[in-house]
Order: C-alpha cells, then sequence, then structure tokens
C-alpha cells in the first residue's frame, strides 16, 4: 500500500488544491493519505515552512507547492 503524507497549513489554498489532487490520484489506487499540520511540529515548520504543500511518499518530499502528477506516477509505478 501506498502511504502519502502531506504537510500542510490552516487555510492554505494551495494546500487544499494539492490534497483535492491527491485524493482524486488516490481514488483508484490502494492508498493512505496523511495530512500533517506543518505548525504542530517545530521540526516540520523549520524544514518545510516555506514550502508548503510538500507531499511526501513513505516520509521522503516528492513535490511541494502543487501535484505533480507525473512525478507521483513514476515514483509509484511498480518496478
Amino acid at each position: 500500500m501506498l502511504r502519502f503524507s502531506v504537510v500542510s497549513r490552516e487555510d492554505c489554498d494551495l494546500c487544499e488544491e494539492l490534497l483535492a489532487q491527491l485524493r482524486q490520484f488516490c481514488a483508484t489506487r490502494e492508498a493512505a493519505i496523511d495530512v500533517v499540520d506543518v505548525d504542530s511540529d517545530p521540526d516540520l515548520r523549520r524544514r518545510y515552512g516555506h514550502q508548503v504543500p510538500v507531499l511526501l511518499l513513505d516520509g521522503e518530499p516528492i513535490c511541494h507547492g502543487h501535484f505533480d502528477a507525473d512525478e507521483v506516477v513514476r515514483l509509484t509505478r511498480p518496478r
């Protein structure tokens, strides 16, 4: 199963847009999505505070600012 995390911020339009696109992508796949508030953790705020939203796959950043469908498909393609 794929495990995505979205590092986001409350009242962030870009975050909501990325999350909606990710949910659409995951609708036909076996995947889990966790949403983490960047402001809830000092380490996250230091690492990603100015880059939200950040999409992580298994803890590794794969895109930020917008949903990069091509990159997500490339990284989730069965090998």
